[in-house]
């Protein structure tokens, strides 16, 4: 039997109460398939740690992360700490520390799910994101700070390997699908030294993959595609900012947040990868117990298919899939369910 490493980091708010809810799935599902298990180490690595502590990750902690074979993630986020110093303190000192360049962000209507959209059946869509470097690369400063003439920079870093390489990812993915279209998203006419870059790597790697059908919308343009012309899109590809604004759209355009799954892959598997769902620690319903944990299941469905075990993942999302089409809902998706009911009703599917 493979037994995998996995390292739980539930973090914040509902994070917490949905990675519970995830590992309860993966031992059932486990227990049911047989073949694999997974054997987890809890991190709780949150902001009343950093509060207590002074920091989120203690010194060695990315060195014990990096024996996991994947990380578990729920969220960060406190009205205790600000946003920024959460974010910087936990999640990207993984994704940067562990080069999780390519940020995954499927997106579709799950049967028993109302879109927003009049044709939203027709939304199946990929978001592709870089992940390491763009507007989140954390460059840039604040001089003179509280004066009049106080100035604050945030440059955005882009390098031909990174742009190479993310869109080479893209491609690869665009390739693997039926469509095989993929939409490069920048902002060109505007922003005219690192987005030219952006478009013209993907030309040249376009060259590679004449299988592929490509298209390029600015970000603003592609907006309006999202929501007027959903079956115009499949594979997308932009960069930090624009891509993580963009699978917001996707997720509400799909139904809600709380479905929507991420993985933050190194694809070159030179150190784990960390899959998340979407939502964030959603401080208004923290504790309440309603908190959509398919989004959750569905980013472990991501994590099964990283580490080699498609057949759970398949298993998974049928059981995922039978019972949004039961009508068994969360609060978001205008139903009375709670986390505990969805995780039941999955679990029980998955012994069936």
């Amino acid at each position: 039997m493979k037994t995998y490493q996995l390292a739980a980091v539930p973090g914040d708010g509902i994070g917490v109460e949905v990675i519970a809810a995830g590992l309860q799935v993966l031992e059932a599902l486990s227990q049911h398939l047989g073949g694999f298990a997974f054997e987890v180490t809890h991190y709780p690595w949150d902001s009343a740690y950093y509060l207590k502590h002074g920091h989120y990750i203690p010194e060695g902690g990315l060195a014990q992360l990096k024996q996991a074979d994947a990380i578990f993630f729920g969220a960060v986020g406190s009205q205790q700490v600000p946003d920024h110093i959460s974010l910087w303190g936990l999640r990207l000192p993984i994704c940067q520390g562990f080069d999780q360049y390519a940020n995954v962000r499927p997106a579709r209507v799950l049967p028993g799910v109302k879109s927003p959209l009049h044709n939203g059946e027709a939304i199946d869509w990929v978001i592709v994101r870089e992940n390491s470097e763009g507007e989140y690369s954390g460059s840039g400063g604040r001089v003179h700070q509280g004066l009049p003439i106080e100035v604050a920079t945030e440059v955005s870093t882009f390098t031909r390997v990174g742009v190479e390489r993310i869109h080479r990812f893209a491609f690869e993915l665009a390739r693997s699908r039926p469509a095989k279209h993929l939409t490069l998203v920048t902002k060109s006419n505007a922003q005219r030294h690192g987005m030219v870059l952006w478009d013209e790597v993907f030309a040249e790697v376009a060259k590679d993959y004449p299988d592929v059908r490509t298209t390029r919308e600015l970000v603003d343009a592609v907006t309006t595609t999202m929501v007027l012309k959903p079956a115009q899109l499949d594979v997308i590809v932009a960069t930090n900012l624009h891509a993580d604004i963009l699978s917001d759209l996707a997720a509400a355009l799909s139904g809600s947040l709380g479905i929507a799954p991420t993985a933050n892959l190194n694809p070159e598997r030179s150190f784990p990868s960390m899959f998340e769902p979407i939502h964030g620690s959603a401080f208004d319903i923290t504790g309440k117990g309603v908190a959509n944990p398919i989004a959750t299941f569905w980013t472990a469905a991501l994590m099964l298919e990283h580490l080699g075990e498609p057949a759970a993942a398949r298993h998974l999302m049928q059981a995922i899939e039978a019972v949004t089409a039961s009508g068994l809902h969360t609060p978001d998706l205008g139903g009375t369910a709670t986390t505990a009911q969805v995780t039941d009703a999955v679990i029980e599917l998955l012994r069936r």
